[in-house]
């Protein structure tokens, strides 16, 4: 009766180990999300926002955090003012190309997507789509990590009349 005793503690311990052992790792990388970063090969562009990158042998697709770009794909909106040419941009610039994603706090989005900045030749693109008027701010929390110089990306491509701020 002892001996099973002692045993039933030590299964006991021992799971009470490793539950500590995997929420402590859990919690570690959840905290290490925020900025951690992976390469990947962009394999296809959907639409200026959204691409699909092949990441450790296996496809992502991947939503751009702080940009909305009108859109040209949206199942129950017609194609939007500039939709065509942001896609077209996106294309142009990521298609087949090596990029960098770089994490915020959440990184998948309600739909399954992987979200990232995406950098490009050491550039953030996120940031090009807004200095050129290709997109405009959007930020969801809590992925609010670049959001203060985003938003002074924009509001230059909004004075100066830059993209869609120009056609629109």
């Amino acid at each position: 009766m002892q001996r099973r005793a002692g045993s039933r503690l030590m299964v006991n311990t021992a799971i009470a180990v490793v539950v500590v052992a995997v929420a402590s790792l859990g919690g570690w990388r959840l905290g290490q999300a925020r900025g951690e970063r992976t390469d990947g090969l962009v394999t296809h562009v959907i639409d200026g926002d959204t691409v699909v990158v092949r990441v450790g042998g296996e496809e992502q697709t991947v939503r751009l955090l702080g940009v909305d770009t009108p859109e040209t794909k949206h199942p129950d909106r017609p194609v939007e003012c500039f939709g065509p040419e942001a896609a077209a941009h996106t294309e142009a610039r990521l298609a087949g190309r090596r990029v960098t994603l770089e994490y915020d706090v959440e990184t998948r989005d309600r739909f399954g997507r992987l979200l990232a900045y995406v950098y490009l030749d050491g550039q953030r693109y996120n940031d090009e789509l807004l200095r050129d008027g290709f997109a405009e701010l959007l930020v969801i929390a809590p992925n609010g990590r670049h959001a203060e110089t985003m938003l002074d990306l924009e509001l230059a491509a909004r004075r100066e009349g830059r993209g869609l701020w120009g056609v629109c």
